[in-house]
């Protein structure tokens, strides 16, 4: 495998194979890092990883957030050759989309051995849009957040829609945020699946100020109540990038799930789009 040295000498930081892309830098200077959730590359990371890494690097993306796969969370790839292939091009292994399972402690250990900072629940891990089980589903989170907090780890979970319905007047999104606590869950809002869920992520950076220390950026085509290339859905995503402060985001990962073309062409776009701001 090439070094970071060799990968930038060879490509210039720009060339992805035969793929043309504009010129972005590598730090999207005076900005925030800008991160890539990988399920967005699903496909390609299930059949050659190492080498998606590199052209997700070639993107100008900086920060890696992994997702489980068949291949297990790090695609084939044992924790620490995940957190040396992201360094060696340029990238840094942040977090990590997971269940919340009879398997979290070997979960919580791959995690360590692979150097990043957050575990991330991607699904409630039990179901029932109720109140009760939404408090239940807090008071595992908060226990989750402990044994993640005495390995050095945090923990936190990633929203779809539906938890922005109702049950007894009360927003069950809400339920989880009042019970969970802040110092034991961080929040990583999905800001097109808030949309969907029929809510304004402006509120919730006002309502629970600085809980959200990661976003999923992607854009929504609510017709079809699916993710497409930034610009041509519904969400405000000038309005969202200068909110930043209000949310507490540190780390934002971009992602999409379907494509107009390929994933990469798609992100090409996106990245494109976050240059013009």
């Amino acid at each position: 495998m090439r070094t970071r040295r060799t990968f930038l000498r060879q490509t210039g930081g720009l060339a992805v194979g035969t793929l043309l892309l504009p010129s972005f830098s590598l730090a999207w200077p005076g900005k925030q890092k800008i991160g890539v959730q990988l399920y967005s590359f699903r496909d390609e990371m299930a059949k050659d990883a190492k080498g998606t890494l590199e052209k997700i690097a070639s993107l100008g993306i900086t920060e890696i957030e992994s997702a489980r796969s068949k291949k297990g969370h790090y695609y084939g790839l044992s924790p620490k050759e995940m957190q040396s292939t992201c360094k060696d091009f340029g990238m840094q292994l942040v977090s990590g989309h997971v269940r919340l399972d009879d398997n979290f402690q070997r979960t919580m250990e791959e995690a360590v051995e692979a150097g990043q900072e957050y575990l991330i629940c991607s699904s409630l891990p039990s179901k029932g849009q109720t109140v009760s089980n939404y408090k239940k589903v807090a008071e595992d989170f908060n226990k989750a957040g402990e044994a993640c907090q005495k390995m050095g780890l945090k923990f936190g979970y990633h929203n779809h829609g539906y938890e922005f319905e109702s049950h007894q007047g009360q927003v069950l999104y809400d339920v989880l945020m009042d019970h969970t606590e802040p110092d034991l869950v961080y929040m990583e809002l999905d800001l097109g699946w808030v949309v969907v869920g029929g809510k304004d992520p402006l509120d919730y950076f006002k309502k629970y100020s600085g809980r959200f220390p990661l976003w999923h950026l992607k854009d929504m085509d609510m017709r079809k109540k699916e993710s497409t290339e930034f610009g041509k859905g519904v969400l405000d995503i000038p309005k969202m990038m200068a909110h930043q402060k209000a949310s507490g985001v540190q780390h934002i990962f971009l992602e999409q799930e379907e494509y107009a073309s390929t994933p990469m062409e798609s992100m090409q776009h996106n990245m494109a789009f976050l240059n013009k701001l």
